[in-house]
């Protein structure tokens, strides 16, 4: 069956989340959002995009740290950059989790 909706972050068995962020509401924008898991090997992979008032995620840019002060710091200057132009920051957050077939997935570790 196919996905309802093309996934940020693809969470497979023995990986978990990490890091899920997100900014305040920005008039006319939207809100930001920074997602990250850490894989298997230890490593952590993230996304970061802007979800619009009609639900449409955009600018979306992935990346990967070794380890979770890298992380960390990648969150900053994605706050730091957000404080600047807008006022607001991200920070921890509620994510939803579907399974392949777009059903609501419970957010448990793998």
């Amino acid at each position: 069956m196919k996905p309802k909706a093309q996934a940020i972050l693809n969470i497979d068995e023995g990986e978990e989340i990490a890091c899920a962020c997100a900014s305040a509401h920005i008039p006319q924008t939207g809100i930001y959002k920074f997602l990250a898991k850490k894989t298997k090997e230890g490593k952590y992979q993230w996304a970061h995009f802007v979800q619009r008032e009609n639900g449409v995620k955009e600018k979306i840019y992935r990346g990967e740290t070794e380890t979770r002060e890298q992380l960390d710091e990648v969150l900053a200057i994605m706050n730091r950059n957000l404080k600047k132009f807008f006022g607001t920051e991200m920070r921890p957050a509620d994510y939803d989790v579907y399974s392949l077939d777009g059903k609501k997935a419970s957010s448990r570790i793998h």
